[in-house]
């Protein structure tokens, strides 16, 4: 079988591309990279040229395995899984509660991602305004993050010991805070802390911050 191809957009700014590329690096798993520059005609429309040629959503990420198009970051993950069974946790019902987290976050914590939009190179000097839903939003991150590495996490750094799949699902969130200045719990500052320290994660803040700005949107927001 060919090497899988992983088409993802900017690493500046596409946070859905960043899980399942942390999930095949730390399962392991050898593949290609194929970045498409995100912005331009039928950005936000999910009509960009490029990206409708290798995803049938119109948006990246995609992983193509052979003849087949996963096109969907939670799917590629568990992909990922199945050629690496350590990037969720042995025990069943840990299991299952790390799937929980990683679809709460594929589902859930809207006002966070409307608010604090994915810039891995900038940082704010201070933390702006939170509307009441985004305050809501992160007491549950903080609950959930402090839970489950007291319940699961024993001597080590992440969420269940082990880097998990649950782990790439909340990284990009990790870079948000960082990026808006957000005051954050001792306890999950660590967490947050564990996740920058981790060498593929490096990697790809490396590349992030030697794009080219691409998104003028994006960027006004700091100017």
């Amino acid at each position: 079988m060919a090497t899988p191809v992983l088409h993802i957009g900017n690493k500046n700014y596409s946070s859905w591309s960043l899980r399942p590329w942390l999930a095949l690096k730390w399962g392991g798993i050898p593949f290609e990279e194929h970045l498409i520059a995100l912005g331009g005609e039928g950005y936000g429309k999910s009509e960009i040229k490029a990206v409708r040629a290798v995803s049938p959503s119109g948006r990246v990420p995609a992983l193509h395995v052979g003849d087949a198009v996963i096109h969907e970051s939670l799917a590629i993950c568990e992909w990922a899984a199945e050629q690496t069974p350590s990037l969720w946790p042995s025990d069943p019902l840990v299991r299952a509660e790390a799937r929980a987290v990683a679809c709460e976050m594929h589902a859930g914590f809207a006002a966070v991602r409307r608010d604090f939009s994915m810039n891995i190179r900038r940082r704010l000097e201070r933390m702006p305004p939170l509307k009441d839903d985004t305050r809501a939003d992160l007491t549950r991150l903080y609950q959930l993050w402090g839970g489950l590495r007291a319940r699961f996490g024993g001597e080590g750094q992440f969420l269940f010991g082990q880097r998990t799949i649950a782990d790439a699902m909340f990284a990009p969130v990790a870079t948000r805070l960082r990026t808006y200045a957000v005051e954050a719990p001792e306890d999950a500052q660590a967490y947050c802390a564990a996740i920058f320290a981790d060498a593929a994660f490096q990697e790809w803040e490396r590349a992030a911050e030697a794009e080219p700005m691409t998104i003028e949107t994006a960027e006004a927001l700091y100017r």
